[in-house]
C-alpha cells in the first residue's frame, strides 16, 4: 500500500471555499467536509499534534483526497450535504431518511382528494408534512372533513357514483362526483383553503371565509353566506382547541442528547400558535465524534434533505453547541426561499419550548442506552452458547405462503445493535411446487448466497425458521462452499402449541438439540430475530396475495380497457354477475359490440 503524500497534495490545494472528499484504498468515500479555506482546513488534518481520536483514525485510512471549489461557504455547505446523502461516508454523522413518514396528499385531479400518504411520492399532487405520526394525520383529516367539504374517498369509489354518498348527507363532502351539487370553481376554492390550512395559515383561511361570507350577503345569497358562516365557526372552534399558551406563530425547536456514542434529536413543531407535533430522530454517529459536529450535521441534513417538510419555519431554536449558525441560516434560507433565523435558547417562551424538547431527547436517549445494554448482554450469552468470540452479523430466513400459494422467502439482518432494516430482503419463490417448504428454503439460499464472492456480508450465524428439513437444505447448500468464512447454521423449531420458550434449536444438521431456559437472554435474542423474520415474510406474502386477488380477470381480455371494464362491472354488479352473464346480456352493455361480447364470453368460459 502506497502511503498518501500529504505534503505534495497540500501544495496543490487552493485557499478558496469548497468541499473535499476523502477516499480509502478501495476508492470508497469515507468522509466529506466543507471549508471556508480549503488549504487551512485540509492542512489541519495532517498536523503532528492532532488531539481527536476520530481524526487520527480517519487520516490513517486516507488514500486520496479530491476537492471542489465553490463561490461561497454557503454553497459549500449545500454541496457537502448533497455528497453526504449520496455517498453515506462512514466517518460523517448520518441522518437516515425514514421513507415511512406520513404525509397528507392533495391530489392533482379535476376534483382533488385529500388523503394520508406513506412511501415514495409517486402520485401527482401536493404533499404536506411529514407528520410525527399516523395518528396526527388522521386527526388532521378528521378536522378538515368537518370544516372543508372536500372528498377523501378513493378514486374507484368516486368514479362510479351516480348519486351523492352518506358523507354528503353529513355535510362532509360537496359531492363533486355528481353534477349539479358544486361547481368546479367552488370546489377549487375549497381546495385552496385546505392548502392554506395545511401550511398552518388557519387565521388567513378565516379572513378569506369572512370576505366570502360578506360578499355573499351583499349579493343576497344568504344560503351561501350561511355555509361560509358555519365554516368559520367550525374553524374557530378547532383553532381554539389547538391553541397553546404562547404567542409564537411559526417555530421549530431542536434539542439533542448525546451519551456513550449514541445521539437522540427531538424536534418540536409549532405552527400558527398550535403544537403540530414532535418526533425523535437517531443520527448514526461515528466513534469519537464531537457533540457540536453531531448537532450541526443533524440540523444541516434535516432541513437540506427535506426531512423537515416543505414548510420550513422562519424561526428555528437550536442547541447552544451548534456551530456555523450564519452559514446554516443562509443555506436553509435558500431551501425555504425566504429568510430563516436560527437562535440559541436564552429565556422566555423559546427557552420553555427548548427545555421541553430537551427533556424528550434525554428520555429517548435513556431508553436507547437501556436497550443497548440489554442487547449487549444477549449477544454475549449467544456467543458463549455457540462458542464464538464476536457476532457482527446474523441473518434469519423464513417462508410464508397460504396452502402453497404466493410463497415468499424473507431474510432479516441483525447487527451488533439489533435489526438492520435497510438490509432486509424478500424473495419471490419461483419454480417450486406449492407447499414445498424445503424447496423454497433451497431457492432462498441460492438467491441470497448463490453469487456471493466476498466474505464481507457473510453472516456469523444463519438462523433457519423451521425444523430439521429446512436446516438440512441450508446446510446442503454450504456443503461445497468455497469461501473462507461460512456461517454457523441454527434451525429454530417451534415448541408444543407454538408457545414461546419451548423452542428447540438444531445444530450440526440436527444431530445436536439445544433447549434453552425461558429466561435465557440468548433465547430472547433468537426469538426476536425469528419473529422479525416471520413478520417480514408474512407482510410480503399478504401484499403479494392481496395484489393477486385485486387483479381482475377482465384486465387480461384483449380490447377491454379501463372504461369498458368499469361499464361491464357496473352493469352486472361485480365479477360474479359478469361470469353468469350470457353473450346477449354482455352485448347490451354500452360500448360492447356483439363481436366483443362473444370474445369476452369465450375468454371467461373457454380459457381451459
Amino acid at each position: 500500500m502506497v502511503e498518501f503524500d500529504s505534503k505534495a497534495f497540500l501544495n496543490t490545494v487552493t485557499s478558496r471555499p469548497g468541499v473535499y472528499r476523502m477516499y480509502d484504498n478501495d476508492q470508497t468515500v469515507i468522509y466529506v467536509g466543507k471549508a471556508k479555506n480549503l488549504k487551512n482546513r485540509l492542512t489541519s488534518y495532517f498536523r503532528k499534534d492532532v488531539d481527536s481520536v476520530k481524526t487520527r483514525a480517519l487520516v490513517n485510512q486516507i488514500n486520496n483526497i479530491e476537492f471542489t471549489v465553490t463561490d461561497s461557504e454557503t454553497e459549500a455547505l449545500i454541496l457537502e450535504n448533497n455528497l453526504i446523502k449520496e455517498y453515506q461516508p462512514k466517518y460523517n454523522i448520518l441522518l437516515r431518511d425514514d421513507k415511512s413518514y406520513p404525509y397528507i396528499l392533495v391530489t392533482d385531479h379535476k376534483h382533488p382528494r385529500i388523503a394520508m400518504h406513506r412511501g415514495a411520492k409517486r402520485h401527482k399532487g401536493d404533499y404536506y408534512g411529514p407528520f410525527p405520526s399516523a395518528g396526527a394525520v388522521w386527526q388532521s383529516l378528521r378536522i378538515m372533513q368537518k370544516v372543508f367539504p372536500v372528498r377523501q374517498c378513493e378514486d374507484n369509489f368516486y368514479n362510479v357514483r351516480s348519486r351523492p354518498c352518506l358523507q354528503h348527507q353529513l355535510k362532509r363532502c360537496s359531492a363533486p362526483c355528481v353534477e349539479g351539487y358544486v361547481t368546479d370553481q367552488q370546489y377549487s376554492d375549497q381546495i385552496d383553503l385546505v392548502k392554506q390550512f395545511l401550511t398552518g395559515k388557519s387565521l388567513a383561511v378565516i379572513d378569506t371565509l369572512i370576505g366570502k361570507m360578506e360578499a355573499a350577503s351583499v349579493d343576497l345569497n344568504f344560503e351561501e353566506a350561511a355555509f361560509f358562516r358555519d365554516q368559520i365557526m367550525a374553524l374557530r372552534k378547532v383553532t381554539e382547541q389547538q391553541n397553546v399558551s404562547g404567542n409564537i406563530d411559526e417555530i421549530d425547536v431542536i434539542a439533542v442528547s448525546i451519551d456513550k456514542g449514541l445521539a437522540s434529536a427531538h424536534v418540536l413543531y409549532i405552527r400558527d400558535q398550535k403544537v403540530l407535533g414532535s418526533k425523535n430522530y437517531s443520527p448514526k454517529v461515528p466513534p469519537n465524534s464531537e457533540p457540536s459536529e453531531i448537532v450541526t450535521s443533524f440540523i444541516s441534513q434535516f432541513y437540506l434533505n427535506g426531512m423537515g417538510g416543505q414548510n420550513i419555519p422562519k424561526l428555528i431554536v437550536v442547541p447552544e453547541i451548534a456551530d456555523d449558525i450564519e452559514e446554516l441560516q443562509k443555506a436553509i434560507a435558500l431551501e425555504r426561499d425566504a429568510k430563516v433565523e436560527l437562535v440559541k435558547p436564552q429565556r422566555g417562551e423559546k427557552f420553555k419550548y427548548y427545555r421541553l424538547a430537551q427533556k424528550n431527547a434525554d428520555i429517548d436517549l435513556a431508553g436507547k442506552l437501556a436497550d443497548g445494554r440489554a442487547i449487549s448482554s444477549k449477544y454475549k450469552e449467544l456467543c458463549e452458547l455457540l462458542k464464538i468470540t464476536q457476532i457482527n452479523r446474523m441473518e434469519c430466513f423464513d417462508i410464508s405462503h397460504t396452502f402453497g400459494e404466493y410463497p415468499i422467502a424473507s431474510c432479516v439482518v441483525f447487527g451488533p445493535e439489533g435489526p438492520n432494516k435497510s438490509e432486509y430482503r424478500r424473495y419471490n419463490v419461483k419454480g417450486v411446487k406449492g407447499g414445498d417448504d424445503y424447496g423454497a428454503m433451497e431457492f432462498a439460499m441460492k438467491k441470497r448466497f448463490g453469487k456471493v464472492s466476498s466474505i464481507d456480508n457473510i453472516p456469523d450465524i444463519l438462523f433457519i425458521d423451521g425444523g430439521k428439513g429446512q436446516l438440512n437444505k441450508a446446510e446442503a447448500f454450504f456443503a461445497d462452499w468455497q469461501l473462507e468464512k461460512a456461517p454457523i447454521i441454527v434451525g429454530i423449531a417451534k415448541g408444543e402449541g407454538r408457545k414461546p420458550g419451548l423452542e428447540t434449536l438444531y445444530l450440526n444438521g440436527g444431530e445436536i438439540e439445544v433447549h434453552l431456559p425461558k429466561a435465557s437472554s440468548a433465547l430472547h435474542l433468537i426469538q426476536h430475530i425469528r419473529d422479525e423474520s416471520h413478520r417480514f415474510a408474512i407482510t410480503g406474502h399478504r401484499a403479494k396475495r392481496g395484489k393477486a386477488k385485486t387483479h381482475s380477470v377482465l384486465q387480461d381480455i384483449p380490447g377491454v380497457g379501463a372504461k369498458r371494464r368499469q361499464a361491464i362491472l357496473k352493469n352486472f354488479g361485480g365479477l360474479q354477475g359478469v361470469m353468469a352473464a350470457t353473450e346477449k346480456q354482455l352485448s347490451q352493455v354500452s360500448g360492447i359490440s356483439q363481436e366483443m361480447a362473444t370474445e369476452i364470453h369465450s375468454f371467461l368460459h373457454d380459457k381451459d
